[in-house]
């Protein structure tokens, strides 16, 4: 399957700045599978669009500022982004996987850092530019603490933040979180996205119409914004991000009930991940009590089935990635004629003045 069917224009005025005011009145683009009906609703009218007992899962990960702006002593500018430790060379969580803008000037061996607070050491550099560093932290709280220290919200590189805005800034560390993000899970490099539209006001609403609401937690990463660079879908390297679902969470998939919403691409990638994972599996209902932790490593694309959700919520994704893939694939699940489909969907909201990308509208498929 070719990466350029899942190309598609976008004029550059329909990528969204800045979020709605308030959060739940970014527009939501809701899509019937069954009669291929699409129509045109404001998120907090969310609660209404969804049967009574649908179950909604959502990734309550929150955002940590990943994005460490640095001076040189040689004079110039780093910046440091923190993608995800590496726990694989170092348990203790001192190893990070970075990026470093500008890279060339720091080959394995060399260091940075801000004396008295922090040193890094690279210890390897990958083709795609990735940079794994070992991090020596002055004080207590290690590599989280000193992102809290000198870190700034991670935004993608498609918000464009046009001279020193402190205002727009300290919006942005509310703005680019979840209402519902656990302050003690600070893991993610990037925000579920979708689940920025909801405000406490639509959760009272959902679960006053009998909706109830399951968490997990997937460190989300840049990766996700990253096209697909292989001609052909298949040869693509998928990216690996590790989530964890508490056991209440496995409770509620195992268990039979009203039809499962996945709010956002990373919701429902670490669900069809774990049941991939877990199907077939010999173990008692009491192994459901306890937390699962994995790595998801799961490429979804057309055609293909889906057994953790019925209904996706999700927002407008940049072409030829990954998250194009997967909606794609859920619009006909075991099928490819969702790719066609999709960027039809796509080309109604752009004629149609849909905000796009993280701080845009979302669509509900069910």
């Amino acid at each position: 399957m070719d990466t350029a069917l899942f190309d598609y224009p976008l004029p550059p005025e329909r990528i969204a700045q800045t979020p709605a005011t308030p959060r739940d009145s970014s527009r939501l683009l809701v899509i019937e599978r069954a009669s291929r009906k699409v129509s045109h609703h404001i998120f907090r009218e969310l609660p209404g669009l969804l049967p009574a007992g649908a179950r909604l899962f959502r990734n309550d990960a929150a955002v940590f500022k990943a994005r460490l702006k640095l001076t040189r002593p040689t004079g110039g500018n780093l910046e440091c982004l923190l993608l995800h430790p590496a726990l694989e060379h170092d348990a203790a969580g001192n190893t990070w996987w970075c990026l470093l803008k500008p890279g060339k000037k720091y080959p394995p061996g060399a260091t940075f850092g801000v004396e008295k607070f922090f040193t890094a050491m690279i210890l390897e550099k990958t083709p795609d530019g990735r940079v794994l560093a070992r991090f020596e932290v002055s004080g207590h709280g290690g590599v989280p603490a000193l992102a809290e220290r000198f870190g700034v919200m991670p935004l993608p590189p498609y918000i464009q933040r046009q001279g020193p805005d402190a205002d727009q800034s300290a919006r942005d560390l509310e703005n680019y979180q979840t209402v519902y993000a656990d302050p003690s899970k600070k893991i993610a490099a990037a925000a579920p996205t979708a689940g920025l539209h909801f405000t406490p006001a639509v959760l009272t609403a959902l679960a006053t119409h009998g909706v109830t609401t399951h968490d997990l937690a997937l460190r989300v990463g840049l990766d996700t914004f990253r096209p697909i660079m292989a001609e052909k879908i298949a040869d693509h390297a998928i990216h690996r991000e590790w989530y964890e679902i508490p056991p209440a969470t496995r409770v509620a998939l195992a268990a039979p009930g009203g039809p499962r919403l996945a709010v956002g691409t990373t919701s429902l990638r670490a669900m069809e991940d774990y049941l991939a994972k877990t199907s077939g599996r010999k173990g008692s209902a009491q192994a459901l009590h306890e937390p699962w932790l994995a790595e998801a490593d799961i490429f979804i694309y057309p055609p293909r089935e889906f057994a953790g959700a019925e209904m996706l919520l999700t927002n407008f994704h940049l072409p030829r990635s990954t998250l194009m893939c997967l909606v794609g694939a859920f619009l006909t699940p075991g099928a490819t004629d969702g790719i066609t489909w999709l960027k039809e969907i796509y080309a109604e909201a752009v004629a149609k003045n849909y905000r796009f990308y993280s701080y845009g509208d979302a669509m509900l498929v069910r």
